[in-house]
């Protein structure tokens, strides 16, 4: 299975293989924090069904992904069980904050950015799982390899969306959160995290 190229087009850069190498040596935190992030998904897409009432088609989209995304979730918890990975508390990392904090506060462009933020999180995700799995045993490889498709369709919906809810086009503020995201994966980061950056 190949990563598409539309992703490997939209990111400006690949998982540094420094992170990579700290992935597999940290395979339980992995796990902990994946599953932390299917969480963190199916929340945002919550969050969004209840601030955007009135926007049928976005309450549609977004209850399917909450679902979709708490579904990866026990998939994760449930490797873990089998694995005997203790599920405990870790603190997040730093890198949806970097993308957050470039995000438009007023309406209509907050929904724009948060659509095109959650696509860059949800394209990440789609890379590093295609980076990891050739390096991972069988079982866990296998289920990163599953999850390509669905992480690769997430980005194309949060993109679709916000073009949607847009009168004109957004590739200026696609190339804007690119750049911002290419920094936030490349900034050095201390702590190990799903989606951290480069290691320190």
């Amino acid at each position: 299975m190949q990563l598409l190229p539309e992703i490997e087009n939209f990111l400006l850069c690949p998982t540094p293989d420094a992170w990579i190498a700290q992935a597999l040596a940290n395979q339980d935190l992995l796990l902990i924090d994946h599953a932390n992030c299917e969480k963190k998904a199916a929340s945002t897409a919550i969050t969004l069904l209840f601030r955007y009432v009135e926007k049928a088609d976005l309450q549609d989209k977004l209850s399917r992904l909450a679902r979709e995304e708490l579904r990866h979730f026990e998939q994760v918890a449930a490797l873990m069980k089998k694995r005997g990975v203790r599920y405990r508390p870790v603190s997040a990392s730093h890198y949806a904050q970097r993308l957050h904090k470039h995000m438009r506060s007023s309406e209509p462009h907050k929904l724009i950015d948060t659509l095109i933020v959650g696509a860059f999180i949800e394209a990440r995700s789609c890379e590093r799982f295609f980076r990891l799995a050739p390096h991972l045993d069988e079982e866990l490889g296998k289920f990163y390899r599953s999850l390509l498709k669905s992480e690769a369709r997430h980005y194309q919906g949060y993109l679709q969306m916000a073009q949607a809810y847009t009168d004109g086009p957004i590739d200026e503020r696609i190339a804007y959160f690119a750049e911002v995201e290419r920094e936030a994966i490349l900034t050095p980061d201390t702590e190990f995290r799903f989606h951290s950056g480069a290691a320190a």
